[in-house]
């Protein structure tokens, strides 16, 4: 969203390839704006979460939904170390 906006404000720095990728990705959110009901209290601890971390509420959702999914074995792990991978030893 961030970005629909600022190429918005830069519309003629944008390139065609660029303004085509952004209003696709608008589309989709457009599509999928169903949204989610939330029992009050959890919305307005995420409310007030998403304004203490300065981060849009929809972001810091995707970001805790995406945390979770990985943490229970349902996203892979994104940047998982491999065994050739050095480490330094500590934790």
């Amino acid at each position: 969203m961030h970005e629909l906006e600022s190429t918005a404000d830069h519309i003629a720095d944008a390139s065609r390839a660029d303004l085509q990728v952004l209003l696709r990705r608008a589309a989709l959110l457009l599509r999928n704006v169903g949204g989610i009901s939330l029992d009050v209290r959890t919305d307005d601890a995420l409310t007030n979460l998403a304004a203490e971390m300065g981060k849009p509420k929809p972001d810091l959702v995707e970001t805790i939904v995406g945390d979770w999914l990985v943490a229970n074995s349902y996203l892979p792990v994104p940047h998982a170390v491999d065994e050739e991978s050095d480490v330094d030893g500590t934790a």
